[in-house]
């Protein structure tokens, strides 16, 4: 029986060469009238299509058309239908993020794979870090911090020497980026129902931006962060290559 496609794909032209071929071998509907949506692209477009269709309980299968592809597949035309009806569905829970800028207007915006503060100035973010309404650090002096999901964690965290964490872990990391003070701090583990709080110290002197998933508030006085389990992204793999497998092999390259 065949599955009712919906394609997407982004601006790139091997994305678009892609788009072309397949189109062109199997029948394709409206998102809206989907069962699955194939989108073409690399991991950024992954993360853009599935911000633009969490409103549809609709699975998504990414075919890697970029560089690194860690939430895709690897790209074939052909067995495609095959490929889909085999698929390992992972379920991940996006961050909320509600930003408040100095002119006092709040931002909300979701993340899949993380939320970052960053300074915006030549001199290093100053922040005071709050969980669930405890004070834990009254001064955190760094280039930036972040909050990443077990989805998102070899992307920007895993680059800041940030921990891997399992896709099944209820846990969430808080990662600094060349922390100065506390020294060497490199950040904590946290309970994935955890309710994280920033509070911009000396914002005039130095500025800080927040990001959500390249959702940017700029000039930020504080920032909250808490996972949003209503809200579900269904992601599908080839057997034996989804989040799970992927996210052990990255911890032994």
């Amino acid at each position: 029986m065949m599955v009712k496609i919906a394609f997407a794909a982004s601006d790139a032209q091997i994305a678009q060469s892609a788009l072309a071929g397949l189109t062109a071998r199997y029948p394709s509907v409206p998102v809206e009238e989907a069962e699955v949506i194939v989108a073409l692209g690399g991991d950024g477009f992954m993360l853009q299509t599935l911000h633009g269709t969490m409103h549809l309980d609709t699975p998504v299968y990414g075919m890697n058309c970029g560089t690194i592809g860690f939430l895709m597949n690897e790209f074939r035309e052909e067995d495609l239908v095959e490929r889909l009806s085999e698929a390992e569905e992972e379920v991940i829970n996006p961050l909320s993020m509600v930003a408040c800028s100095e002119d006092g207007r709040e931002q909300r915006a979701l993340a899949i794979n993380e939320v970052s503060l960053l300074r915006a100035g030549p001199q290093a973010a100053k922040l005071r870090v709050s969980i669930d309404g405890k004070i834990r650090m009254e001064e955190l002096v760094c280039d930036g911090v972040l909050v990443s999901t077990p989805a998102g964690s070899t992307a920007y965290n895993y680059s800041a020497r940030g921990p891997i964490l399992p896709i099944g872990s209820d846990v969430l990391a808080l990662t600094a980026m060349a922390a100065f003070r506390p020294r060497r701090w490199r950040g904590a583990l946290l309970p994935s129902t955890a309710k994280v709080r920033f509070d911009v110290l000396e914002p005039k002197k130095r500025p800080v931006m927040a990001d959500a998933d390249s959702r940017h508030a700029g000039n930020v006085l504080w920032v909250e962060i808490a996972s949003e389990p209503k809200i579900k992204h269904r992601i599908l793999f080839d057997p034996g290559h989804g989040l799970e497998e992927r996210l052990l092999r990255e911890q032994f390259v």
